[in-house]
């Protein structure tokens, strides 16, 4: 059992406070490792397969916004962050819920996040209902509370908090479910890495999560709440916390997936390397074949994914992509009154998004007490009802020459633009269409009615010849009228839809 005092002991032993300004950062140096290991340079790195197929047929993932934060159940999850700053409404709900910072500060929440009702195999359950294939915990936020078992810092799950090991007991529910198992990095940005003496009151302090702002907890001198809040040497916390608490993720939890929040850059390049490395040649002795997925221009996708927060393509992607979207409207954390998107609204994302060559992630909201609202459990359960019927036309598809037709248009751009995206509303025009073998499925995003011309079909627009043989609907007996010309493939809708959220045709092609 590790004891505080060895924590604290070494910490001491860092110089703990100290101003945090960027530096350059020696080149870190590993043991020497076999020719047929992953080297710390790009090059060697690029010899992985960012997508093995097992990713590609996914399609869809779980996790979780669950920490410290779902305690004060206000604004979001950047609450940490934002309760520092006077006119902020996170600040005026602290004070006037809970008392000055230098009286409660975020550290006071950790014995108040209890998790007495987290069930692990509940959970997975629940998310193999739901139609997932991967899934897992945020295992650390920008906040600097690791949802594991560390040795690392006295912030983590086991020894505070729930006091479980919340990563151990999702790896173990989750795989044993079937699935593959995923942990969520957000912990680049923890560190304090402003120049206290420059900063003015109300500066967003570049890449720190927390602010600086005497008498405040993250100005303590105490090491350990130095831990928590960031407080330390940039060069320590490059090594000994950021690639430290990876590798420890890495060799207790062997995670199948390791996903990266925005702010990756801020890490120095050699320590992204030194990480891609390890977590290569460890998933090599396991003979597993892992994804490291990116959010910023900060790893290259020679080996990684891209992913593009509550946005996606509207056009297919030369690569296999991920989107991360949030089953609510709102905070990804659990708020008082959160609100919950319908589940035909998040299918339809899930179904564009597989048409486009992409995978997403879809963030669950628990309750600081580990209960999963049920309103949430009811869009992941509608959703995972469609996909055990039609699940066919998603999992171990890929594109077509075209992700679909219709009306409706995704917007330019990345997250910056995820308001619009939020937006976006499909219907029965809108069809996405995905290939397996000898089969192209058409999802309409609706119920369709009368007759319906599949302008993608039009012989001048195909890329090579086909030789439609058969038309069904998946989930009914009903037989399809249709015709193939050189304007296209009209069919009639069948009369009694086989699902109102979605209705897939499965055009099988003789051989």
């Amino acid at each position: 059992m590790k004891t505080l005092t060895k924590i604290i002991s070494s910490i001491i032993a860092l110089s703990v406070i100290s101003s945090s300004s960027i530096a350059n950062v020696e080149q870190v140096t590993s043991p020497a490792i076999s020719d047929s290991s992953y080297q710390e340079n790009w090059d060697s790195l690029a010899t992985h397969e960012a997508s093995p197929q097992w990713y590609q047929d996914a399609k869809l993932g779980i996790y979780l916004h669950w920490g410290v934060y779902s305690v004060p159940e206000f604004a979001s999850e950047w609450y940490p962050r934002w309760m520092h700053f006077k006119g902020r409404k996170e600040y005026k709900h602290h004070l006037e819920t809970y008392g000055e910072l230098n009286e409660f500060g975020y550290h006071d929440f950790v014995p108040m996040f209890k998790g007495e009702h987290f069930d692990a195999k509940a959970w997975a359950t629940l998310f193999k209902k739901a139609g997932a294939k991967f899934a897992g915990p945020v295992t650390e936020h920008h906040d600097g509370f690791a949802m594991w078992d560390s040795e690392l810092t006295p912030w983590n799950a086991m020894d505070k908090g729930p006091k479980v090991d919340v990563t151990g007991e999702l790896k173990e529910a989750i795989t044993g479910e079937g699935m593959k198992f995923i942990t969520t990095f957000h912990h680049s940005r923890n560190l304090q890495r402003y120049n206290k003496k420059e900063n003015k009151p109300g500066e967003r302090f570049g890449g720190s999560h927390y602010p600086y702002f005497e008498g405040t907890p993250p100005t303590s001198t105490d090491p350990e709440l130095a831990l928590l809040y960031g407080n330390i040497p940039e060069d320590e916390w490059n090594e000994k916390i950021w690639f430290g608490k990876l590798k420890e993720v890495i060799d207790n939890y062997q995670p199948d997936i390791v996903w990266f929040d925005s702010w990756l850059h801020l890490v120095p390049e050699n320590y992204r390397k030194k990480f891609s490395a390890y977590y290569l040649n460890e998933a090599k002795k396991l003979n597993k074949e892992v994804v490291i997925i990116r959010k910023q221009n900060d790893l290259p996708l020679s080996f990684s994914v891209d992913d593009l927060e509550k946005s996606r393509k509207n056009h297919i992607g030369q690569q296999p992509w991920m989107t991360d979207e949030t089953i609510s409207k709102g905070s990804w954390s659990y708020t008082e009154n959160l609100r919950v998107k319908e589940a035909q609204d998040v299918l339809h994302v899930l179904i564009d998004v597989v048409s486009k060559n992409g995978t997403m992630l879809l963030n669950v909201s628990p309750k600081a007490n580990g209960i999963i609202p049920d309103n949430q459990q009811t869009v992941l359960l509608k959703m995972g009802a469609w996909l055990e019927k039609y699940g066919e036309a998603i999992y171990a598809t890929r594109p077509w020459y075209t992700f679909g037709e219709g009306p409706t248009k995704e917007p330019e751009g990345h997250f910056k633009n995820h308001r619009e995206f939020a937006k976006v509303k499909y219907n029965a025009q809108d069809i996405r269409y995905t290939t397996k073998g000898n089969s192209i499925y058409a999802t309409f995003l609706g119920t369709p009615t009368g007759k319906q011309t599949l302008s993608a079909f039009a012989k001048s627009k195909l890329t090579k010849n086909i030789d439609i043989a058969t038309i069904s609907v998946l989930g009914s007996d009903e037989t399809i009228a249709w015709t193939h010309t050189d304007s296209g493939l009209t069919i009639t809708a069948p009369t009694q839809p086989s699902d109102t959220m979605a209705t897939v045709l499965k055009i099988e092609l003789a051989d």
